[in-house]
């Protein structure tokens, strides 16, 4: 029989930064999750352990703009998983001057049900 994994991380939902402990069973499930002084904190270890998501950050080609690139990211978090992923699809991408902030560049990149867009006006 299998034993339960515990891992202990550092919450980053807030600037507190709580040290939690949890556990997970066999099958990966999270059963336990302790010292978490919010309960932002026990969804934190939750996602971390069972779907880590990221922000993600970068630029895009502008054609024809003041700059050469023009900042990107992510509307919401991203799966971990897919970040090299994304980040290749980013890498194809030119637009052309001009360009407004929160300007979609990649609609529902790669299947994800999340945009990426524009950060500045260029």
């Amino acid at each position: 029989m299998a034993e339960n994994k515990v891992t202990v991380m550092t919450c980053v939902t807030c600037p507190i930064g709580c040290t939690i402990t949890a556990e997970q069973d066999a099958e990966g499930n999270v059963i336990s999750v302790k010292g978490n002084t919010c309960k932002r904190g026990e969804a934190y270890a939750k996602t971390e352990l069972t779907a880590p998501m990221r922000s993600l950050t970068s630029t895009v080609k502008v054609r024809g703009g003041r700059h050469p690139v023009v900042p990107v990211k992510s509307r919401t978090p991203v799966p971990k998983a897919r970040m090299f992923d994304i980040m290749a699809e980013i890498a194809k991408v030119t637009v052309d001057a001009p360009v407004a902030a929160g300007q979609t560049v990649i609609a529902d990149v790669l299947g994800t049900g999340v945009d990426i867009i524009t950060e500045d006006s260029m």
